[in-house]
């Protein structure tokens, strides 16, 4: 299999952990029971000062989560620009970059989330470096 092929199957590995990372930002203000729900409350209701701004710890999730998806999707932006150019130097090295990268960001989702989304990151860093042999 021809790198590029490698490449635009990180990206769509990619795309399919944004969109579930979408899903997941969108609704986790909906607990499924009343003990989540408890805590998600919690999460929103005290608020403290942060450098001069009221916050609290749901808006720095809220804010993650964001900013998550943000990087998520220029990763797979990233991902598909650099499909079409496979021979440069640079093209190599930040493939190389990205695939590490996706592959710490699987061990940090399969330690402080769960497996979906460490599996797709795993499969999509594993594919970005298996292009780098071809």
């Amino acid at each position: 299999m021809k790198a590029k092929l490698f490449i635009r199957a990180a990206a769509i590995f990619v795309l399919l952990h944004l969109m579930g990372h979408i899903v997941g930002t969108s609704t986790w203000k909906q607990g499924p029971n009343p003990a989540v729900q408890t805590v998600i409350d919690g999460m929103q209701s005290q608020r403290f000062n942060f450098m001069g701004r009221m916050v609290s710890i749901g808006d720095f999730f809220e804010g993650y989560g964001h900013s998550m998806t943000g990087v998520l999707l220029m990763i797979i932006v990233s991902l598909w620009l650099l499909s079409n150019d496979t021979v440069s130097r640079l093209s190599v090295q930040l493939r190389a970059v990205i695939g590490v990268t996706l592959l710490f960001l699987a061990v940090m989702e399969w330690i402080f989330f769960f497996p979906l989304p460490a599996v797709l990151s795993l499969l999509a860093g594993a594919c970005v470096l298996v292009s780098l042999k071809k």
